[in-house]
């Protein structure tokens, strides 16, 4: 891959965070840091403990293989490796490996004086994989209700808590992120929709400028958010998306226990339906 001219600018050593120059190279053209050291420790790490679980769990299937959090009877203790202990070390370096790759965007951002929104953004899905198999659980009392690792295991995790509310989808906060998540992709498509329709013209046409794709939404609802604003406003409804997820698992169970339905009684009180 080619060095971008730019590039010799900015791959001089020094806005490290931790570990000072004994880190602060690029191989090819990946940043390294000690934060990419970390990284690869704990990506690997994770993954020989997956592997260790896979062989005494007695299969090879991807699909069955299951690293299941402690029983519940363990609490917030350390559980042998064999009834959960593997589950609470994988989660530790899942959490080093996610949050070393958000230290390595901050770095590789301060070097390029950019601003620190994709390691923020990032952060926001550090935090919704924190809030299940960490806080959710510490609030609760015990790591069992952390989910587990596996592809139809956790399927099944999550058809299971979403039973023992009656009906998930009434929780509030269920309903905004999904929410959310919905109009998040429907900013995404108009978005992509307009540049590529504005950039990649029929053969013998000139490609249309910002102002084009201002005014095709100003003809069409009246209102266009500009260049700068959709990207704002993208960036808005996905974190939403993130944040009311977390919040949606982690008030099930430490704040509401019974069926999400229950919940929603103060509306049928209210004065207006009688």
């Amino acid at each position: 891959m080619a060095t971008l001219s730019f590039e010799r600018k900015y791959r001089i050593r020094g806005g490290t965070l931790v570990g000072g120059d004994l880190f602060d190279f690029w191989v090819g053209p990946f940043y390294v840091g000690f934060f990419g050291v970390t990284t690869l420790f704990f990506a690997l790490l994770g993954t020989a403990l997956i592997l260790w679980g896979a062989a005494i769990g007695g299969t090879w299937n991807v699909w069955q293989i299951n690293i299941a959090p402690p029983d519940l009877k363990y609490g917030l203790a350390f559980a042998p490796l064999a009834e959960g202990g593997l589950w609470q070390l994988i989660t530790v370096c899942a959490i080093g490996a996610f949050g070393s790759w958000a230290l390595r965007e901050v770095e590789i951002c301060r070097k390029l004086g950019m601003g620190l929104h994709v390691p923020v953004a990032f952060s926001f899905a550090i935090f919704a994989y924190v809030t299940l198999v960490v806080i959710r659980p510490v609030l609760m009392g015990a790591w069992g209700h952390g989910f587990p690792y596996g592809i139809l295991s956790h399927l099944d995790w999550v058809s299971n808590t979403g039973y023992q509310y009656l009906h998930f989808h009434y929780n509030p906060a269920h309903m905004l992120a999904i929410t959310f998540f919905f109009t998040t992709c429907l900013a995404l498509s108009l978005h992509g929709a307009l540049v590529l329709s504005a950039t990649n013209p029929k053969a013998g046409e000139t490609v249309k400028a910002p102002e084009h794709e201002d005014t095709f939404f100003r003809d069409t609802i009246g209102y266009s958010i500009g260049t700068l604003g959709i990207h704002r406003l993208g960036l808005f409804l996905a974190l939403s998306a993130v944040f009311w997820s977390a919040v949606c698992i982690v008030i099930s169970g430490p704040f509401w226990t019974r069926g999400w339905p229950e919940w929603w009684g103060w509306w049928l009180n209210l004065p207006i339906w009688h």
